[in-house]
């Protein structure tokens, strides 16, 4: 699903009006009667029904507009609740307004909290004798970037009061108002929404942080040429199951084991030996033809006896972490491999660090960097860029703080910007980085700058060991062939497309391991249907 930021879909809307002579009340229109075809589907019909409309003074308000005329003309009774007078509202919401006022409709004007308190208890007693179909909220849309203030802010409340205190779903046009188009956040407040009715093209907001808000989320056409689109070299994507089909790898019936690639994990501590137990599992459960594990030498026989389907290779120099005197051994273990991943559960003695360093610059193999290796390079950022082989770096937001020197307050506050930043600084010559920004809406950036934002996980992934299995699942794609990019996007997806198979059984207090152990058992599903 591709993505536009609110400075592209402005400029999308400008294309179709200004180039190919798509006039703004055919589209306020189309995007009226979409969210009224996607309320009747979610809710059933309007009719003798109550329809409060939060309108705001511009074009958000005329989208609003349209959908309190079409409503009253299936049968519903619209209530319009103007935050500012309608005669001021300009252009094609002006006109919207016009059309609505010969309507007769009930309405008033909530230019301050005495009004709007006057009108809300008026829309109760209207209530009480008839059941509330949706809150429309069409306050605001993608344009808005202040703050809230007065009494836009004081009806973003009261809205979200009526859906908490009497259960009134909420449908947002376009976004929820007050939630930033861009980053998800919201700008003091933001309306809480059951649905969203999105034009054109979705935003990133509705998927970053912003997910909590947005509700279900529907995408309507409002006839944007889809050359005006192509056009526009839009770089974001929402990744939803149309991923399975185009990058999940294929098997063939007279394949073997060396035709699904060879891991090689390196992670890993005494107190850590869990971390690599978990990426090396879900790389077994991600159909991994081999998979290796360099692990310390005293350490051996904890992995020897818990993974019994890998093998271990146990590094003689290295006793209860991985040192920097085994390289050599390690160099020893790196033909006829196909992937690494390295740094779950590693640990940062100083022989470690050193160890890091060398892998990190020297392997010519796709790696996936995580957890204490990151940790380590953070302190030579340097390091980072024009590695001698793909590198798909995982940091949670603390780790993203410590690579760009920033806070991790200042990483959540935009964290697409965050990241597309870090992304580009990394491949100047050679684009052989990927990253993936964990957290709520995973971002995947591509090193030629295109990015995507995942669409699934959940609030039950917040426990220890998720990250190590993130890494072993994009180990193994890396492993199998994947190229970087498609593995991220890939390994995302399903990592929070099966925690979302477990939330759905219990909303929290499911382990990583099940993660990793549903893998297998999800992809049949979804490929099946």
């Amino acid at each position: 699903m591709q993505l536009a930021s609110a400075a592209e879909m402005q400029s999308l809307d400008r294309a179709a009006i200004e180039e190919y002579r798509i006039p703004g009340m055919v589209l306020m229109e189309n995007a009226g009667r979409g969210t009224v075809d996607f309320m009747v589907r979610e809710l059933g019909p309007p009719a003798g029904k109550l329809l409060p409309v939060f309108v705001g003074p511009g074009n958000n308000g005329g989208d609003g507009l349209v959908i309190a005329r079409l409503v009253h003309q299936l049968g519903g009774l619209p209530f319009l609740l103007f935050c500012a007078p309608p005669d001021q509202m300009q252009g094609d919401a002006a006109q919207n307004a016009a059309g609505v006022a010969s309507l007769n409709l009930p309405a008033r004007v909530i230019a301050d909290r005495n009004a709007l308190g006057d009108a809300v208890e008026v829309l109760r007693a209207l209530a009480s004798s008839r059941p509330v179909w949706s809150v429309v909220d069409a306050l605001f849309g993608t344009g808005m970037k202040r703050p809230l203030t007065g009494n836009f802010l004081e009806a973003v409340r009261c809205l979200n009061r009526l859906r908490e205190e009497h259960g009134w779903p909420v449908t947002a046009v376009d976004l929820p108002s007050g939630l930033d188009a861009d980053t998800g956040l919201p700008l003091g407040d933001c309306v809480r929404a059951d649905l969203t009715a999105t034009y054109g093209l979705a935003k990133p907001g509705h998927f970053l942080q912003g997910r909590w808000a947005t509700g279900r989320l529907q995408v309507v056409d409002i006839g944007i040429p889809p050359e005006a689109v192509q056009r526009a070299g839009l770089k974001g994507t929402a990744l939803d199951s149309s991923v399975l089909a185009s990058l999940l790898p294929g098997r063939s019936a007279a394949s073997h084991k060396g035709n699904y690639g060879h891991l090689l994990v390196l992670a890993g501590s005494a107190g850590k030996t869990g971390a690599a137990i978990l990426a090396a599992r879900a790389a077994l459960r991600m159909g991994t033809g081999l998979v290796t594990l360099g692990v310390p030498a005293d350490l051996n026989p904890i992995f020897e006896t818990t993974l019994v389907e890998a093998m271990t290779v146990p590094m003689p120099c290295s006793a209860s972490c991985l040192a920097v005197a085994d390289v050599d051994r390690i160099a020893e273990q790196l033909p006829g491999k196909s992937g690494v991943v390295l740094g779950p559960g590693l640990g940062l003695h100083p022989d470690t660090q050193e160890l890091v360093h060398k892998l990190y610059r020297e392997v010519a193999l796709p790696m996936v960097v995580d957890a204490d290796a990151l940790n380590i390079l953070a302190r030579q950022p340097q390091l980072l860029a024009d590695p001698p082989a793909a590198r798909v770096l995982t940091p949670h937001p603390g780790e993203m703080a410590r690579l760009t020197g920033k806070n991790t307050r200042a990483i959540q506050e935009d964290r697409l910007a965050a990241a597309l930043q870090f992304t580009a600084s990394l491949n100047p010559a050679e684009a052989r980085v990927t990253l993936v920004l964990k957290g709520a809406g995973t971002l995947v950036c591509d090193p030629d700058g295109s990015w995507a934002v995942n669409t699934t996980g959940n609030p039950g992934m917040a426990s220890g060991g998720m990250g190590d299995v993130l890494s072993g699942l994009l180990g193994a794609l890396l492993a199998q062939g994947l190229a970087p990019a498609a593995a991220a996007r890939l390994g995302v997806y399903l990592h929070g497309l099966a925690a979302d198979r477990l939330a759905g059984q219990r909303r929290f207090g499911y382990s990583a391991s099940e993660v990793a152990d549903l893998l297998p058992y999800i992809i049949t599903e979804k490929t099946a249907n």
